[in-house]
């Protein structure tokens, strides 16, 4: 062989010894796996513990020591951190070192303190100021009934997908019209009208009902909710009168049942003989609260014997209401004390002659108990809208009632636009 031939050879054999080396080594590098890195922060998001502060809510967050102090003297120039609330919502974000990237808390429904480490900055250089929360108000109408699935005002808000914040409100409207305890019947039905408040697109709470419907055994009753000029605002009827009644339907909530009704001779479940029972026994729970059903002063507050602790109230027009067997009376609720309509002025207890927690309300006019499940028919319809608002006032009752013959399924929340991954705490 030549030593031309020869060379050639050996060159070929260097070239398909390469080749051979190289061929497994690309296939291998597209068959290695993913490598899992370690994510470099950690985000917690939860509600402050009861008795927290914020060093010790820092610490449990696994903060580095160091930092603590500076993130509380950054917080305490817009936000006293005394002030942190147990079960408010947090959220925090920090380095798996124990550094701050974002703090986030719930101050109430409107305002979030968030402390950050300044962008493109060490993180130890912190900035802290206290934010409003982005709200929007979306239209809603719906409409529910009493029924034997929905027996109650809240049994019945719920099946239409509401809270009990709603029903509250309803009831609040007409609560000079309706005994929410007594009045109800299966087959009546409401209708409201409202704004639903969303809170980074997430619903947190409702505006104020502006219109309003109730049937109840047959009676209609309307609500429109109207602000007279230099006035306050209030719920009228579609005629413009005052929907605030001398006299509330009821000193309780809508949740308590009545156990006992007026009579002028009732088998008395102790004494074991019959007498009369001069006013309503309402069941409800230890600690309920009790209201003034209208503006007045108190005769006296203190223990009445068979009564227990009783309140007793002198109101316009030769009217007097008692509130028996309360196991609290509210402070302030004394001899010569004036209270006004919807105050509290002591909690449902069994003090006295009683078997269980419930409230016996009476109401006395000229010297004689009467009946309070019918005093209301008898008093007189509120004060009615200015003469000269009345024009305005049927405009916005108009649009108002236009509201309830909308869809009555509320619309799903939408998502915030433009939301951000580090939003606020909800």
């Amino acid at each position: 062989m030549s030593p031309r031939s020869a060379a050639a050879l050996l060159l070929a054999c260097l070239i398909c010894s390469s080749c051979a080396h190289q061929a497994p080594a690309e296939a291998t590098r597209g068959q290695l796996a993913d490598i899992s890195l370690r994510p470099d922060t950690a985000t917690i998001k939860d509600r402050v513990p009861p008795r927290a502060t914020f060093a010790t809510l820092l610490r449990d967050l696994e903060m580095r020591a160091e930092v603590i102090p500076t993130i509380i003297e950054k917080t305490r120039a817009v936000f006293d951190p005394r002030r942190l609330h147990a079960g408010n919502a947090y959220q925090l974000v920090r380095t798996t070192d124990g550094l701050l990237r974002d703090f986030q808390y719930e101050i109430d429904g409107d305002r979030y303190l968030r402390v950050a480490a300044t962008p493109g900055e060490e993180a130890t250089t912190l900035r802290a100021e206290v934010l409003p929360y982005d709200k929007q108000r979306l239209p809603v109408s719906l409409r529910g009934e009493i029924n034997r699935e929905a027996p109650s005002l809240f049994a019945a808000m719920g099946q239409a997908g509401e809270t009990d914040d709603l029903s509250v409100s309803l009831a609040d409207i007409f609560s000079g019209e309706i005994d929410f305890n007594t009045d109800l019947q299966p087959g009546d039905t409401f209708a409201l009208a409202f704004d639903r408040v969303l809170r980074e697109g997430q619903p947190v709470g409702y505006g104020a009902i502006v219109a309003a419907e109730f049937d109840n055994d047959g009676r209609r009753h309307q609500a429109i909710l109207f602000t007279p000029p230099g006035g306050k605002p209030g719920y009228y009827d579609v005629q413009g009168r005052s929907l605030r009644r001398f006299f509330l339907a009821s000193p309780l909530k809508f949740t308590p049942r009545v156990t006992s009704g007026f009579s002028r001779s009732r088998f008395h479940p102790i004494l074991k003989i019959f007498r009369p029972h001069l006013g309503i026994d309402y069941a409800a729970p230890q600690g309920s609260p009790v209201i003034a059903v209208a503006n007045g002063t108190v005769v006296s507050a203190g223990w009445g014997g068979e009564g227990g602790r009783v309140v007793h109230l002198k109101h316009a027009s030769g009217y007097e209401t008692y509130y028996m067997h309360l196991s609290a009376i509210a402070p302030g609720v004394h001899a010569g004390a004036h209270v006004s309509q919807g105050e509290l002025i002591g909690r449902v207890g069994m003090t006295g002659m009683a078997t269980g927690p419930h409230l016996d309300y009476r109401i006395r006019k000229a010297g004689g108990f009467i009946n309070p499940q019918t005093v209301k028919r008898s008093l007189p319809p509120g004060e009615p809208i200015p003469a000269a608002a009345m024009a305005q006032f049927a405009v916005e009752r108009d649009q108002a009632l236009a509201r309830l013959i909308a869809d009555s399924a509320p619309p799903a929340a939408p998502n915030a636009p433009g939301a951000k991954p580090a939003s606020a705490p909800r």
